[in-house]
């Protein structure tokens, strides 16, 4: 067969379905032979990000899927999904009923890849130097709760909270949280370039080309110590120039497997060729897209303008027309299976309607038509996404009540100036840190946000989101978590678009495919083995 929907879970403590054998994780083994996985992902080192890969800076998910395979965690989502469970710790747990002390004990014999040990010291070590520099993509702020690291004796890591955080474990699981030698890393200042160095399940070498990784080469450590079975001795990641190319590679035979970006069109073709010797995998999936606001920009500083365009914007149009049955429409910022999401923007909006559009205007006494340009980037989520702008930009011209034109940089360019605050509208994607509602609100709402963003809304900041997380049963957040959404649709500092599903496309002699992904958007490369072609 050459489709397989796999619907393993998104939402936490369910357990995964048993897996057909065929493109499962069964079966194969290593064979010495590397296997090359596709890429459209871009690693560049510029101006504005010399260190794309050290785990104090890096934050978008082709950066964490290179340093999740080589930096330990002290915790980590396990293979079926469900809360995170000790890595290079043997032990982790609160130790205080208000989830404020959360204390972990590190394997023994624990050690980096080149023999060095590692100790608790190692581990607080890691973590101060990532609230140090407070590097600029954000990612410091998953350690935002923080407030100090003790540690005693040689394995013992003790973290002191400020603030009731249930989501903490999560965090310990993510790679800003990784455990980095003092030896590699300086304690103040970011480590330039492509090198890596930690105590995972592989060691890295990267092979440049004009400032480019253009593959990641990942060989088994064998120090490696913690909950994963490394199926295979060595894995080459490839990055391509474009969706076309990588599949031409995986159909020649020069690459065994392919992941993010495939095109809508690839998909389509994969999923109903009948004698292909490349499989596709189908996955649910947690990644969402939506458009951010400079909400101190005169274009949209008025919230009529943010709110009228979420009037006239038709999702389902838009995922018909690009993405068909890949996507669907989102009407949160929290997609659907996770527990905390709700329907905030339906219910605020309901169906698209260019007359209640209009009035939102006429009662803010804004002149129509409104000029905006929509800024996309051209090379960080496919090919797909100049036709999602060309689509958004006809429905919103259509209305009669914006002149909007659409402008695609590519990613190293448009990511900096985007935090900078220099575009009034764009386009973004957000694949969760980890798989809980409290990931799709903070790094959007928080001080110190992901996105830059000069929204500052004080009840989000200073009582829902510290409201949320003091509940371990995280199903007794979905009231505060609800709050904050709807306050979201009412003041649009965002605007949800679209849900989208996961796909992998390998030949058939890989195994471990229905694990190559997590709901995370994780690559678990550890999880591929060869086989026998079926």
């Amino acid at each position: 067969m050459n489709r397989k929907s796999l619907v393993l879970p998104a939402v936490i403590g369910l357990l995964a379905p048993v897996l057909a054998a065929c493109g499962g994780s069964e079966g194969g083994g290593d064979s010495g032979d590397a296997i090359v996985v596709g890429t459209t992902d871009v690693f560049s080192t510029t101006k504005d990000d010399p260190a794309p890969l050290d785990p104090a800076s890096a934050y978008d998910v082709g950066t964490w899927n290179i340093l999740r395979q080589t930096v330990q965690t002290l915790m980590i989502q396990p293979r079926g999904e469900g809360d995170p469970v000790p890595e290079a710790a043997e032990s982790c747990e609160f130790t205080d009923a208000g989830n404020e002390r959360y204390s972990c004990t590190l394997r023994e014999g624990l050690t980096f890849a080149n023999g060095d040990a590692v100790t608790a010291e190692d581990v607080k070590y890691s973590i101060d130097r990532a609230r140090r520099i407070e590097a600029p993509s954000g990612v410091v702020g998953l350690l935002s709760t923080v407030d100090t690291v003790e540690t005693k004796g040689e394995r013992e890591v003790i973290f002191h909270l400020k603030t009731a955080d249930a989501t903490f474990p999560y965090k310990l699981s993510t790679p800003v949280a990784g455990i980095v030698d003092a030896d590699d890393y300086a304690k103040d200042e970011l480590r330039d370039g492509f090198e890596v160095d930690g105590s995972g399940p592989y060691t890295f070498r990267a092979e440049t080309d004009d400032n480019k990784l253009v593959k990641a080469v990942f060989t088994k450590n064998p120090n490696y110590k913690g909950t994963l079975k490394v199926n295979n001795s060595k894995v080459e990641l490839r990055s391509f120039a474009d969706a076309d190319a990588m599949s031409e590679a995986i159909e020649d035979g020069d690459i065994d497997l392919m992941t993010r970006t495939m095109s809508p069109d690839q998909i389509q073709r994969l999923s109903t060729a009948a004698d292909s010797e490349v499989d596709l995998v189908e996955k649910s999936g947690l990644e969402i897209r939506y458009l951010g606001f400079n909400t101190d920009d005169p274009a949209v500083k008025s919230k009529a303008v943010r709110q009228a365009m979420a009037q006239v914007i038709n999702r389902s149009e838009l995922v018909s027309k690009v993405y068909g049955t890949q996507a669907e429409p989102l009407y949160s910022l929290v997609p659907a299976s996770l527990a905390g999401h709700s329907n905030s923007f339906f219910n605020k909006y309901g169906e698209p309607s260019v007359s209640k559009a209009r009035t939102l205007l006429e009662k803010a006494g804004i002149s129509t038509p409104v000029k905006l340009t929509l800024h996309y980037t051209t090379d960080h989520y496919g090919a797909a996404t100049k036709k999602e702008f060309e689509v958004l930009k006809e429905q919103l011209n259509a209305s009669g009540l914006f002149d909007v034109t659409t402008k695609g940089i590519a990613w190293d360019t448009f990511r900096p100036a985007e935090q900078k605050g220099r575009y009034e509208v764009y386009g973004m994607g957000w694949f969760p840190d980890f798989p809980d509602a409290d990931n799709y609100v903070a790094p959007f709402l928080d001080k110190d946000n992901f996105l830059g963003s000069p929204y500052a809304n004080s009840e989000i900041r200073n009582s829902l989101i510290p409201q949320s997380r003091r509940e371990a049963d995280r199903q007794s957040a979905v009231g505060s978590l609800a709050e904050i959404q709807d306050i979201v649709a009412e003041d649009v500092p965002v605007l949800p678009l679209w849900q989208g599903k996961q796909y992998v496309a390998a030949r058939d002699t890989i195994t471990g495919t229905a694990y190559a992904l997590n709901s995370s958007s994780t690559l678990q490369l550890w999880e591929l083995g060869r086989g026998v072609s079926g």
